[in-house]
């Protein structure tokens, strides 16, 4: 049977792992026989994609990211340049700890960016935006922008990636927005 997905001839792809039709897998990357890579994702170079690892449809993973045991990523994520999971809260060399990791979940429409670290046992929120460089400790709302070290909430964004101003309406597809409680969802209003 012909796969349906593209690999370079210097990625290896081991046997068992599932891989969605449409997707592309670039140079010197590897994914584990037990990894789940959905349609149409693109995994740049030197990407690792570990055991039990899910990756829903069109996820995009930039250059120099591995995505470990323990990671859920839903449709629609982007995983920025050389940003790094963690999947063990404290780790040593000399302590085995692979019963102890913890799932992080990242959910649909969310953005990390550039460098940016994730500590394990989180989840990011539908559509948030995680700032170049951010520290991300603890979980964080869907729509919400974080940046720093640690992280902390700076803003709002829109499905489209913009930031909100105080009418929250986005500047890209004028979509509305509104707060509900501390959660920021999409409006029913069009007027």
């Amino acid at each position: 049977m012909e796969k349906e997905y593209y690999n370079h001839e210097t990625a290896i792809i081991d046997e068992g792992a599932q891989i969605g039709s449409g997707t592309k897998i670039w140079h010197f990357s590897h994914v584990m026989s037990t990894a789940e890579i959905g349609e149409n994702c693109v995994l740049g170079q030197n990407v690792f994609v570990g055991s039990k690892v899910k990756l829903g449809n069109n996820v995009k993973v930039q250059n120099n990211v591995s995505v470990y045991e323990g990671v859920i990523c839903e449709n629609d994520v982007f995983l920025g340049p050389s940003m790094v999971f963690t999947n063990v809260i404290n780790p040593r060399s000399a302590v085995e700890r692979k019963n102890e990791f913890k799932l992080t979940l990242v959910k649909c429409g969310a953005t990390i960016g550039a460098n940016a670290t994730i500590v394990c046992g989180i989840t990011l929120g539908e559509y948030c935006f995680i700032g170049a460089g951010a520290v991300v400790t603890k979980d964080v709302l869907p729509f919400a922008l974080v940046t720093g070290v640690p992280a902390r909430q700076t803003g709002w964004v829109s499905r489209a990636g913009n930031v909100l101003g105080d009418d929250l309406i986005c500047p890209e597809t004028g979509e509305k927005y509104k707060l509900a409680g501390e959660f920021l969802e999409l409006s029913d209003d069009e007027s």
